[in-house]
């Protein structure tokens, strides 16, 4: 599983920004079918970044905490699936969570990377 987790990571990304595009770009914006490819999504991400390896105890901290942190993405990738069926009405409380774990995972990604050269 540790193998394919970065590949079910990728694709689950790429189906949340499906799923996030759906109602954008379709004339029903208010259809089922965009919950459902999202929380798919979600469940990959979260699943991709679960069964990730970490870095080892001798990684800093710095990586270490960033690594983690990656995971919240994840999280709130999946909180939002949850308000798309919840909130069914009010299609904002999803967004919001989509935006946070968006925000986290490219800080995450460009720290990640920045803090990795700063090692090496």
């Amino acid at each position: 599983m540790k193998k394919i987790s970065p590949a079910l990571f990728l694709v689950g990304l790429l189906a949340v920004a499906v799923g996030v595009l759906m109602p954008i770009l379709s004339n029903d914006p208010f259809g089922n079918a965009f919950r459902y490819v999202y929380a798919g999504g979600a469940a990959m991400t979260l699943l991709g970044r679960l069964f990730k390896p970490s870095f080892p105890k001798e990684a800093p901290i710095r990586v270490r905490r960033l690594d983690r942190m990656e995971s919240w993405s994840a999280l709130l990738f999946c909180v939002a699936a949850f308000f798309a069926f919840y909130s069914a009405p009010a299609l904002r409380d999803w967004l919001a969570f989509t935006l946070a774990g968006a925000a986290i995972q490219i800080y995450c990604s460009i720290a990640l990377s920045i803090a990795l050269r700063k090692k090496a």
